[in-house]
């Protein structure tokens, strides 16, 4: 066993809470940190759905909820939640300042031998390992969504990242049943995401610019990679629209990309101003827990009563 068995996560968000469930049920001690109770509320509900899905599809047991849910406590007080911490892994926003200032807040509340990480989807762990106080203990660990069914998770260290971290670190990985990527160089995006970004991105603009809707571009996908669950609008709603909102934005921003920019601007009016986070929030692209996608029929060739509808989209304006 690694020397990891109390974990902290910071941020109750998507990929947050899922952190903290996994880490929970394959028995780990596990404080969920958020600053408001707002976004505690949705992890603990989010919680319940996890059970439901790992009593129906990983075969789980109730006394295995019981004591995942023993394993979670859920605290607004930063102090107590990283004080006794193996592990503390960041995942709040996708924005520097934020992640800048978490790292700060704690570097001073740490125990000595605490290892932290990030689970950043884009930014490079050496843009904050100073602010970390403890840079040879701190590396990148970035996790997919569904996580128990996506069970990759990126290991990226940084020019200080000591190599004992990063051992603790994949052993972790290893012990809550993730398959551990070594990324072997720094790169803005990993593995995962430097492909991704531009799918989400690319499909997003099909939509923005009014070339295609949400459901034929996925049809699109899904019909070209036979054997895929979902196409690039449901990852969007998976990942979560606040993640693909500030990932957007940042990049777009940062390379002077005005498309990009465009995207993150309907993703902010038509979702997050509407209070429509995507899967998690139950609304997003789809409609959950019954998105279109995973009806048998979405894929299938159409009755010719759709020709109509077909048609009119098809007719230029």
């Amino acid at each position: 066993m690694s020397q990891i068995d109390r974990v902290t996560v910071l941020g109750a968000g998507v990929l947050g809470s899922q952190i903290a469930w996994h880490s929970a049920f394959k028995g780990k001690t596990v404080v969920v940190y958020d600053l408001d109770a707002e976004p505690l509320g949705r992890c603990r509900t989010a919680h319940e759905q996890y059970a439901s899905i790992y009593l129906g599809q990983l075969g789980a047991r109730p006394e295995d909820i019981a004591a995942t849910r023993g394993r979670l406590t859920y605290t607004n007080d930063l102090g107590s939640a990283v004080a006794a911490a193996d592990l503390v892994i960041e995942a709040v926003p996708e924005i520097p300042e934020v992640k800048t200032d978490v790292y700060e807040k704690i570097s001073g509340l740490l125990a000595d031998h605490a290892l932290v990480v990030t689970n950043s989807s884009t930014l490079l762990p050496s843009d904050f390992a100073a602010a970390t106080g403890r840079p040879e203990k701190f590396c990148a660990l970035h996790f997919a969504n569904l996580i128990w069914s996506m069970n990759v998770v990126e290991v990226m260290a940084h020019p200080g990242t000591a190599a004992d971290t990063l051992t603790q670190v994949t052993e972790y990985a290893i012990e809550i049943g993730m398959v551990p990527v070594p990324v072997q160089k720094e790169q803005n995006g990993y593995v995962l995401n430097t492909w991704l970004v531009p799918l989400l991105n690319a499909a997003q603009t099909l939509v923005t610019n009014g070339v295609s809707i949400p459901e034929d571009v996925d049809r699109t996908f899904l019909i070209a990679n036979r054997g895929c669950a979902i196409g690039p609008m449901g990852m969007v709603d998976v990942i979560g629209m606040k993640t693909v909102f500030d990932v957007l934005a940042y990049w777009g921003t940062r390379s002077g990309d005005q498309q990009m920019l465009d995207n993150a601007a309907y993703i902010k009016k038509v979702f997050l101003d509407e209070g429509k986070l995507g899967m998690h929030s139950g609304q997003g692209y789809y409609a959950y827990p019954d998105p279109a996608y995973a009806r048998p029929d979405f894929l299938a060739a159409p009755d010719k009563s759709a020709v109509p509808g077909i048609v009119e989209r098809a007719t230029l304006s």
